[in-house]
């Protein structure tokens, strides 16, 4: 797995990316999801590693994170948990076998947790486990070389946001934009919403003009009809608190595979 299987994604038509917060409400139940989202036919997944101070993220993702630090998830359970869910085999509990998911993975996670760890080693073990590209949304333009560079060597994509501002500030980080540019529908946290920002047709323009990587819209989408809307602007679009939401909730892994699968399969349908 590499950076350009991620920007391969796309090839296929529009994508459904959907965002799931590791350990949320067990790392049984995260293994079952990402199974059932690959199956439904998401063009990419993205995992989240927990981290106390989450700060793009709205209430439902946050509280996902308290719940998963709470629980006992650490970085290094989640690794292991890709690399069972790529091998096809199970992890803790020893359920949930399946087909190996080949389907792109993107980590998102905050600077902190990468530094803990080590960026060498952070991104070693990415290539190690089978994740293609990092996401790190409070890192700005500025300071991302450090983070960046490492993860060239190691051939995965360090993923960028581009937010409602400037036309100057959005194509100086899309000129470097790698995998996908993943654009903020609107300023502010993640979180389900019926409104977004009226410039995204202007914006996915200027990205246009100096990049010719997919652009994928996230934050607030939730409905088969948003999806279908911003579907329409880009590339694809990247859904999480909806899911995470739903995978909370659910009694059991099995209960959680079934919802989220076929809202997966609804939302695939969708963006095409």
């Amino acid at each position: 797995m590499s950076k350009t299987d991620i920007t391969r994604a796309f090839a296929g038509g529009k994508a459904f990316i959907p965002f799931v917060t590791c350990g949320d409400p067990n790392i049984e139940t995260t293994a079952a999801v990402v199974r059932a989202l690959a199956e439904a036919g998401a063009a990419i997944i993205e995992l989240g590693i927990p981290f106390s101070d989450p700060t793009a993220e709205g209430p439902v993702i946050q509280n996902a994170n308290v719940r998963a630090l709470a629980g006992g998830t650490t970085t290094d359970t989640v690794f292991d948990l890709v690399r069972d869910v790529r091998a096809g085999r199970p992890g803790t509990g020893g359920t949930f076998a399946a087909a190996p998911v080949t389907t792109p993975l993107v980590f998102m996670t905050y600077a902190n947790v990468v530094f803990h760890y080590g960026i060498e080693r952070f991104c070693q073990r990415m290539v190690e486990v089978g994740v293609d590209g990092l996401i790190l949304p409070e890192v700005p333009l500025e300071e991302k070389d450090e983070f960046a560079s490492v993860c060239a060597q190691h051939d995965l994509a360090f993923i960028s946001l581009v937010a409602p501002t400037s036309a100057g500030r959005i194509q100086a980080i899309a000129r470097e934009a790698e995998g996908f540019v993943y654009l903020v529908s609107s300023l502010g946290t993640t979180g389900m919403r019926d409104t977004f920002a009226t410039d995204l047709d202007a914006i996915v323009a200027q990205i246009r003009e100096v990049t010719d990587v997919p652009i994928a819209i996230g934050f607030g989408i939730s409905t088969p009809d948003q999806a279908r809307t911003m579907a329409a602007k880009a590339d694809g679009v990247i859904v999480g608190s909806a899911i995470v939401a739903q995978a909370a909730e659910a009694a059991s892994p099995a209960q959680a595979a079934n919802t989220l699968g076929a809202y997966a399969k609804a939302m695939v349908e969708a963006v095409r």
